[in-house]
């Protein structure tokens, strides 16, 4: 199987490295990722700026694993996977997968997430996706997750996944001894309440520098975030359709018509 392999925290980070050693093992990998950290980037594409891109190689020299060559673009995750099928790749992958990212993407974090938008640009180019987060800012240990993520591939390729659809894993930052299991969940209702913290730079202007905190929220049953707590592999099927269609009726029950536009001058 050919692994397209890539991230939203960059080329060298610990996450992908690992992730590398443990799908190398029975795949063909290739690496197209960010030449440095791209986290929240969402699914922004560089559209008005040449894409460079220069070879660089990933691994730990001082590890038993061998370095390996990877490509390196100056944009996000989601230009990577689209550069990466278009011109780098010597064939179609046979799928995509992003991470292990630093920190979790559960909830609401999967419209800001890179991690998750790379695997929504292989799902919107046609291809099987996984995006993989380890729950943890420090004191990382990426080996399980990254053996959770080889056995989700693996399943991947023999029962295949929906059209427009997308695995979004979330790993606890436990011992392996400690995980209580898989589960699969929805997206919950998790969000950061956003606060600004105000500087000022030498020359005395004023900056703003994002530091929100994840709001308590109640974990509710057979969500993401219920998962982590739990100390269990969250599993969640996201979909690419964001329609409400169960309030498309209703909404035609607004008789909308162009005949009651009204224009004004104030």
């Amino acid at each position: 199987m050919l692994i397209l392999l890539t991230n939203d925290d960059g080329v060298q980070a610990e996450g992908l490295t690992a992730l590398y050693e443990v799908l190398a093992e029975r795949h063909d990998v290739l690496v197209v990722a960010p030449d440095r950290e791209r986290s929240g980037s969402s699914h922004a594409i560089t559209v008005f700026q040449p894409l460079m891109v220069h070879r660089t190689h990933i691994g730990r020299p001082d590890s038993s694993s061998r370095a390996t060559e990877a490509w390196a673009v100056h944009g996000t995750p989601a230009d990577c996977v689209k550069l990466a099928v278009a011109s780098l790749l010597p064939q179609k992958p046979d799928l995509v997968v992003s991470g292990i990212n630093r920190g979790p993407n559960l909830g609401t974090d999967v419209f800001y997430s890179g991690t998750v938008s790379a695997a929504i640009e292989a799902v919107i180019l046609g291809f099987p996706a996984v995006a993989v987060s380890l729950a943890a800012f420090s004191d990382l240990d990426y080996s399980f997750a990254a053996e959770v993520t080889a056995y989700l591939g693996e399943m991947v390729r023999r029962r295949g996944l929906p059209a427009n659809t997308l695995l979004n894993v979330n790993v606890p930052a436990t011992a392996r001894e400690a995980v209580a299991g898989i589960r699969v969940t929805r997206l919950s209702g998790h969000k950061w309440h956003d606060t600004f913290e105000e500087r000022a730079d030498p020359r005395g202007h004023s900056y703003f520098w994002l530091v929100g905190e994840p709001l308590t929220t109640e974990a509710e049953p057979g969500t993401d975030l219920e998962a982590i707590r739990d100390n269990c592999v969250s599993v969640t099927p996201v979909h690419l359709d964001l329609t409400h269609h169960s309030i498309m009726e209703e909404l035609g029950g607004w008789n909308l018509s162009l005949d009651e536009l009204t224009t004004s001058d104030t």
